[in-house]
């Protein structure tokens, strides 16, 4: 297979920079160095791939070879001069700060925070709107009691793996034609514990944790809203050899409301009128969710208005003040009616045809259009 052009390996054109090969190069060894992706053959080959590309474009040299001759170089015999499979120490110091060997280790052995927990609360839209207090159960692991987390029944039952000497990592070093690679793999002894257990713990069997059930108490602040997450610190999964516990995060779900709908902190009803009202005015009960509230409407209200109460709607999470509640009527128009209230209605109809400014206007505009 023929070899891709090394600007093209390190997504660079020809005019790059010393300074832009080394930013390229970085990024890509970090990507596809092997020790980040273990047995991960693809990305093996692509490291080897960008780590010669940099090679040679990054000695002056080199690159002005490369670019008059290409991957054949000044002799036909392509770059075979220059070593390949640098770079792995550099690499490592760059990320992880320290040589290849012992600073990988160090970091797999070193504290591990514990794993986040996630539960899933269903409340009220009441119980969202005003806050509240919930307990909740949750099942975890924690660190086992009799044996504090050594997984050994004693101290002394637990002892240093002889295999990979505590570190939890094997190396094997493999001479390549790309120069020297050293694999990394878990040792197969200790599992990658770094330790043996002679006589495991009775209660967790060597296994360092137990499984628990947990009742907490969960605060709900007033205001909350549908798919928000409480944060309770330190109540997720237990760490590795030190490493703090990780969170808990309570997932709020709000049930829906019969009256109301939430539109960010205000609220939105539908509210049914009748024709006497709409056209005389009145003074309405409107619901919220601090009772009923009264509200006068003015004569003539039309179908589909919109009213606007403040401060009747939902408590702002973080901060003081609230949403406003907005009120739509609707004229009920009744379907049955009585002969004596059919008989008043026309008799309103008759005396209103000719004064109804409304209609008027639209028949008008219909005389305009149609004719006469």
């Amino acid at each position: 297979m023929a070899k891709r052009d090394y600007y093209e390996v390190l997504g660079l054109d020809r005019n790059a920079s010393d300074e832009d090969i080394k930013k390229a190069y970085r990024r890509l060894a970090k990507k596809y160095h092997p020790d980040l992706n273990p047995d991960n053959k693809e990305a093996e080959a692509k490291f080897k791939e960008v780590n010669e590309a940099y090679q040679v474009l990054s000695n002056a040299q080199a690159r002005a070879q490369y670019d008059q001759f290409g991957h054949d170089g000044p002799t036909g015999q392509g770059f075979e001069g220059f070593d390949f499979g640098g770079g792995f120490g550099d690499i490592f110091d760059m990320f992880f700060g320290g040589g290849f060997g012992g600073s990988r280790s160090s970091r797999r052995r070193g504290p591990v925070a514990g794993a986040d927990l996630r539960y899933d609360l269903r409340i009220s839209f009441e119980e969202a709107a005003f806050g509240t207090k919930k307990e909740i159960e949750v099942v975890r692991m924690e660190t086992c009691p009799d044996c504090q987390g050594t997984g050994a029944k004693k101290k002394s039952d637990s002892k240093t793996c002889n295999v990979c000497n505590g570190t939890g990592e094997v190396q094997e070093a493999q001479n390549t034609a790309f120069g020297r690679f050293v694999n990394v793999r878990t040792c197969d002894r200790c599992n990658g514990e770094g330790t043996i257990i002679s006589n495991p713990c009775g209660k967790c069997h060597g296994r360092k944790k137990i499984r628990r059930v947990r009742r907490l108490s969960v605060t709900i602040p007033a205001g909350i809203d549908n798919g928000q997450a409480i944060t309770l610190r330190g109540e997720g999964e237990p760490g590795e050899r030190g490493g703090p516990h990780g969170d808990l995060y309570v997932y709020i779900s709000v049930k829906p409301h019969k009256i109301f709908k939430r539109n960010g902190y205000d609220l939105h009803c539908e509210m049914p009128i009748t024709f006497g009202q709409a056209t005389l005015g009145a003074e309405l009960e409107i619901p919220s969710l601090n009772g009923r509230v009264k509200y006068t409407i003015p004569e003539g209200t039309q179908t589909g208005t919109v009213f606007r109460l403040r401060n009747q709607g939902i408590s702002h999470l973080r901060g003081s003040g609230k949403g406003d509640l907005y009120v739509r009527v609707n004229v009920d128009v009744p379907k049955r009616l009585s002969e004596d209230q059919k008989a008043v209605l026309r008799q309103f109809e008759e005396m209103t045809r000719d004064r109804n400014d409304q209609r008027k206007s639209f028949f008008d505009k219909m005389k305009d259009v149609f004719g006469a």
